[in-house]
């Protein structure tokens, strides 16, 4: 039989520069072509400020990591989070006729109640000797 490698650690993702994966490369890339363009549209010290702010959020956006997943699948679920509503609240309207269809549903079910004979006292006795004899005596017919 032919044995075959199965691949391990599967959600650890590939290096290709040093500890620096495909998507930190990429956005390093992205953060790297925002600073460029900066630099040749603004003056030396505007560029400065625009290449801070970047280094920041693309730093941020790369290396950090929150509860051992990257920053950007947190600030997706914080976006989530704060568009679902805070209060769940069913609100179901009943119309006319699902109420009468339950109100007829109830009546069945209680209609073989009220029907049930009452039992004798004599019944009663009967029943009671059937059980104690465990079946033995099966009563008058």
């Amino acid at each position: 039989m032919n044995q075959f490698l199965v691949p391990q650690f599967i959600d650890v993702e590939d290096k290709i520069i040093g500890p620096i994966t495909t998507r930190q490369f990429v956005e390093l890339l992205a953060m790297g072509l925002f600073d460029f363009i900066a630099y040749s549209l603004a003056d030396f010290s505007l560029f400065l400020f625009i290449a801070i702010i970047n280094l920041a959020f693309f730093g941020t956006l790369a290396f950090f990591r929150v509860n051992g997943q990257p920053f950007h699948f947190f600030i997706l679920n914080i976006i989530q989070t704060f568009k679902k509503p805070k209060l769940r609240v069913w609100r179901k309207v009943v119309t006319t006729q699902e109420l009468n269809e339950a109100i007829k549903e109830v009546k069945a079910e209680i209609k073989p109640v009220l029907e049930r004979k009452t039992i004798t006292s004599s019944r009663l006795g009967e029943l009671a000797l059937i059980a104690d004899t465990g079946g033995a005596y099966q009563g008058e017919k």
